[in-house]
């Protein structure tokens, strides 16, 4: 008869210790996996029109992943980057190339009065020769008074030149609103909702993005009393009084806390002070103007500027170093400006027109990412809406 053979480590019972400490660690790791696939689930149901690898992305980041997120952008941005030469889609200097046609600053049919506000003069293109319609602005927001919005678009450099900037004029009559995200800045203790409700709709003439998070700046953001991080001098500012109207400047400089102030944006530091373009806008562009897809110099950006009449200039466009933001806006007039967000996944200029007075339909000024009605919904980063005086 055969013995059955015994291990002498199966005749040694384990200690106590083991069978706690292993019970344990497996327990903290169904706790991690459980809190964190609810964590990412509950990022993925957060409300608004942010898509999926957006959402994840932007969990990552705030979950001390960044690195891991930008390791798969400079993989993708390596795999496609901007196209060099080519033409660009001139459908959209249709309108210009038409608009070529009349007399330079002639009003439109529409205008049942000579308007007080005309068409302005053409942008010289930053690539010569001009391509037909290119720089030629066309009205896309009429009033009595004259065309509100004026959008153009030019090509932004002469290496990048199947793309198109599009620059949209705003007119100082105008009245401007900073809206919060339900993210960032968050919504409480704030005078205005994370969306454009239908209340809003009848006056509602066009919405762009804003900044950076506050958490990736020196700057704040301040609505009616209630301030977020904080207002910092030499911060390039978007600066927005009570009576609606809205200017570009430097903090603590040529704007300032004053008790006619509603609403203040800032990011960065200026682009363009006193009608010149600061002089590092090619210098440590990630440390000064903020990290990128990849480490890249030429990427979706978006930038806004006022000119010696007080009106606005903003302008986006894909495979733009920063040093063509500035040179467009100075083109369309910005003695002073500042750039906002970058990246595809946060640029967005639209107008609107108004199918019946109590309802929108939004237009998109070019070819970014983001579905049209974005700032209709709730929206998880702040924004600004602009509504017909």
């Amino acid at each position: 008869m055969l013995r059955r053979r015994t291990s002498s480590y199966s005749r040694r019972r384990r200690p106590a210790w083991v069978y706690w400490v292993r019970r344990t660690v497996v327990l903290a790791v169904a706790v991690l996996v459980v809190a964190t696939s609810w964590s990412i689930l509950t990022a993925l149901r957060a409300p608004g029109n942010d898509g999926t690898s957006v959402k994840l992305a932007e969990w990552a980041r705030d979950h001390y992943l960044g690195p891991v997120v930008t390791l798969a952008e400079n993989i993708q941005y390596r795999l496609s980057p901007p196209a060099t030469g080519g033409t660009p889609d001139t459908s959209q200097l249709a309108a210009g190339a038409k608009e070529t046609q009349s007399p330079a600053g002639a009003p439109a049919a529409t205008h049942t009065a000579a308007p007080t506000i005309p068409l302005q003069a053409p942008i010289v293109p930053p690539v010569s020769p001009a391509l037909a319609g290119e720089g030629v602005y066309v009205p896309v927001v009429k009033r009595k008074t004259g065309d509100l919005i004026q959008v153009t678009y030019v090509r932004p450099d002469s290496v990048h030149t199947s793309y198109l900037t599009g620059v949209a004029w705003m007119s100082h009559t105008l009245r401007f609103v900073l809206h919060p995200g339900f993210q960032d800045p968050g919504t409480s203790g704030m005078s205005q909702p994370d969306l454009v409700p239908p209340s809003a709709f009848p006056n509602l003439v066009a919405t762009f993005n804003s900044g950076f998070k506050l958490k990736d700046i020196s700057g704040g953001y301040y609505d009616h009393g209630h301030t977020v991080g904080t207002l910092t001098d030499g911060a390039a500012s978007l600066v927005i009084y009570k009576d609606g109207h809205a200017t570009v400047g430097t903090w603590g400089q040529d704007v300032s806390m004053t008790p006619q102030v509603a609403f203040v944006r800032q990011n960065l530091k200026p682009l363009i002070t006193n009608g010149k373009v600061a002089g590092d806008v090619n210098a440590n562009v990630e440390a000064t103007w903020g990290a990128t897809i990849g480490g890249a110099a030429n990427v979706w950006r978006s930038g806004i500027g006022v000119t010696a009449s007080g009106d606005l200039v903003y302008a986006m466009g894909d495979a733009m170093s920063v040093a063509d933001l500035a040179d467009v806006l100075q083109r369309a007039g910005a003695v002073t400006a500042m750039q906002l967000d970058i990246n595809v996944a946060w640029v967005s200029y639209m107008w609107y027109s108004h199918p019946t007075p109590s309802t929108v339909r939004p237009h998109k000024m070019g070819q970014f990412q983001r579905p049209v009605d974005r700032y209709l919904s709730d929206t998880s980063r702040d924004f600004v809406a602009v509504y017909a005086p």
